[in-house]
């Protein structure tokens, strides 16, 4: 891979996968559940996902990444997950939906109330607070399964004219690549920064992340490290 004027990276290791350029006027960084649930060791998902994400750095790196494009000045997005009491009445759930429920992982009191989300699974990682309530950040609304089919991700971006976006966050395995599908579908490039994201290890259903490392391959337009696109958003923004 390499980084040119720091606005392109390749991924010269993917046969078939081009190019990516990026610049601050078309492209936005997505970050996916930051949520205390998935991301801090008193989280509920913490046994399943705790290893993944100690071994890739993933607070870290998504700390780097959020300071980036601040800095540079790239728009971020968050694209968060959660669950309210009136969704416990859903009578059609997958394994890792029931699961959650089960656990009442991202549980909020209510649509219309922020009582008791300070400090609980849904909300933030303190390391992400100053980057996420600065007043810039666009907090889109909750996806409710996987993907931004069920939130205004799509909206917020094409409002922007965002036509480009560095996707990353959690899980690696399901709503990392979720996200990734559905906004290609919707046309945008999309590059993912495989050591700002991690997955859940499972006896029998297996390693998510390395599953989802293997489709990024097949289908994002760029699969970086979190150096290579903190290099290229703040190259760029020198220039």
């Amino acid at each position: 891979m390499a980084v040119d004027d720091g606005f392109t990276i390749c991924n010269e290791d993917v046969e078939g996968t081009a190019s990516m350029e990026y610049h601050g006027n078309d492209t936005a960084v997505v970050v996916i559940d930051p949520q205390n649930d998935v991301l801090s060791p008193t989280g509920k998902n913490w046994e399943s996902v705790g290893a993944s994400v100690t071994e890739n750095n993933t607070v870290r790196h998504l700390v780097d990444i959020f300071a980036a494009a601040k800095t540079a000045g790239y728009g971020v997005f968050i694209s968060p997950h959660y669950f309210y009491p009136t969704d416990h009445a859903w009578l059609i759930n997958g394994p890792l939906e029931s699961d959650e429920f089960r656990s009442n992982s991202f549980a909020r009191a209510g649509a219309l109330t922020l009582d008791g989300f300070t400090g609980s699974g849904a909300d933030w990682l303190n390391q992400f607070k100053p980057y996420i309530e600065d007043g810039k950040t666009v907090i889109v609304s909750p996806h409710k399964v996987w993907s931004p089919q069920s939130n205004d991700l799509v909206l917020q971006l094409r409002k922007r004219g965002i036509s480009k976006v560095i996707l990353c966050g959690m899980l690696a395995n399901m709503c990392v690549e979720s996200h990734l599908r559905d906004l290609l579908e919707n046309g945008f490039e999309v590059a993912v920064v495989r050591d700002a994201t991690a997955g859940p290890r499972h006896p029998t259903r297996g390693d998510g992340y390395q599953a989802a490392l293997i489709n990024y391959a097949f289908l994002a337009h760029a699969v970086v490290s979190t150096a290579e696109i903190v290099s290229a958003m703040t190259a760029g923004s020198q220039h």
